[in-house]
């Protein structure tokens, strides 16, 4: 009896891993950070080599496409308004369309479609850069609706706002970053999924100033022995918050040491084996351990490194840390010390936006001319290959089933075999 019981638990833990890893339910995919489980993904690829199907697409964008079984929700800039899409994954057909929001301001590379969806496989949820947050269900029925700048004030980032929502069990966790453009206080929220309604929100003072308190960062879950909490960029410094409350926990400065002005953080923090590593505008990237309380400035920081990117966000297997930098430079660290393993290596000249995910032993990066490198996970650097889309790129790609999702500023491709 015993061992049936061990037998029916290790079973259910497999088909729950299994689960998460066919699955791309947020920006950084099944588990928070760029990493997934996937095998025998494809290695390469061309506009019509390997590609199964591609949908015409309105408009660039810097959301991610999210993927739940067979539905892919992508943030959709058309004209002046706003749209959740819902696609068919084995067609490429469009399921559904709900428009969102109006204000498609364009700036620079920017559009108010750059936060990516998230989803618990039940519903899904989108926010905008202008503060429209809505929750739908699978059919495209509204379940809630929400105007974040109404309720709370405008948002007020030099560059329009970015940040995608995190979903964890029950809630939503929504930052608000901001300074170059307003005097109102920086602030994170805990939305209930299903109601919409707002749980907690807290003030996030700093002491950055002019644009540097403008963050474009997605919040991060650091899970530590039986703690929870979430991680919060900006402002030139790190925080970690209580999930019930909100209450900062720990702060680490250290992120703008020369208090420049034009600070701002657009690489998202990112987690693994209980170490925060916190990129900045290129120096310092810091890698802190968990579990502070306070100030932990001087007594949790592991390493730095002064060769951090700008805009893409780093991956790491807890083992291996890999970032590569807006002009295609990159480098693979030892996650625990900070050592260089190898770089920098200069994988294509052009520049880079979109962030690197890491999946089946490989790393796929894109850059804004929708070429993909692919590297060879591990100590040894080696390009598998390179594989040109020709098109505009700032979309970070999505892994599901064996296939590879990019998106461009003309399509939405799907690469490979399911």
């Amino acid at each position: 009896m015993n061992r049936r019981i061990v037998s029916i638990a290790l079973a259910t833990l497999l088909l729950v891993s299994l689960a998460s890893a066919d699955n791309w339910p947020q920006w950084r995919g099944p588990h928070l950070n760029g990493v997934c489980d996937e095998k025998n993904l494809p290695t390469r690829w061309s506009s019509e080599e390997n590609i199964t199907w591609k949908l015409a697409m309105p408009s660039w964008s810097g959301s991610t496409p999210i993927i739940w079984g067979d539905i892919i929700f992508l943030n959709v800039a058309e004209g002046d308004d706003l749209f959740l899409w819902a696609v068919g994954r084995k067609k490429g057909d469009i399921l559904w369309k709900k428009r969102v929001g109006a204000g498609n301001v364009k700036m620079r590379k920017q559009n108010m479609s750059s936060p990516s969806p998230v989803t618990d496989g039940k519903s899904v949820y989108l926010m905008t850069g202008q503060g429209a947050f809505k929750g739908f269900d699978f059919s495209g029925a509204e379940l809630w609706s929400r105007e974040i700048q109404k309720d709370y004030g405008r948002f007020g980032l030099n560059w329009g706002y970015a940040s995608s929502p995190l979903l964890y069990e029950d809630s939503l966790y929504v930052q608000v970053l901001h300074g170059m453009r307003t005097t109102d206080p920086s602030y994170v929220l805990r939305i209930d999924k299903k109601t919409g309604k707002t749980i907690w929100r807290i003030e996030r003072p700093t002491k950055a100033i002019r644009e540097s308190p403008d963050s474009y960062t997605t919040p991060a879950l650091l899970r530590y022995g039986s703690s929870i909490e979430i991680v919060i960029t900006g402002g030139d410094c790190v925080t970690g918050h209580d999930l019930a409350s909100g209450k900062e926990l720990w702060r680490s400065d250290g992120l703008n040491p020369e208090n420049n002005p034009n600070n701002r953080i657009v690489a998202s923090p990112v987690v693994a084996d209980e170490v925060i590593y916190a990129p900045t505008r290129v120096r310092p990237l810091l890698a802190i351990k968990a579990g502070g309380r306070g100030n932990i400035t001087e007594t949790h920081r592991l390493w730095s490194f002064q060769n951090g990117p700008d805009v893409p966000t780093p991956v790491t297997d807890g083992k291996y840390f890999y970032s590569v930098d807006d002009r295609g430079v990159m480098w693979c660290l030892n996650a625990k010390t900070g050592q260089p393993i190898w770089g920098p290596q200069r994988i294509q000249p052009a520049t880079y936006s979109s962030s690197p995910i890491l999946a089946d032993g490989k790393i796929y990066i894109t850059n804004e001319d929708g070429l993909t490198t692919v590297v060879k996970a591990g100590p040894v650097f080696e390009v598998l290959a390179q594989n040109n889309l020709n098109d505009y790129c700032l979309s970070s790609p999505a892994v599901s089933e064996g296939q590879i999702f990019i998106r461009t500023a003309q399509y939405l491709y799907c690469i490979g075999k399911r």
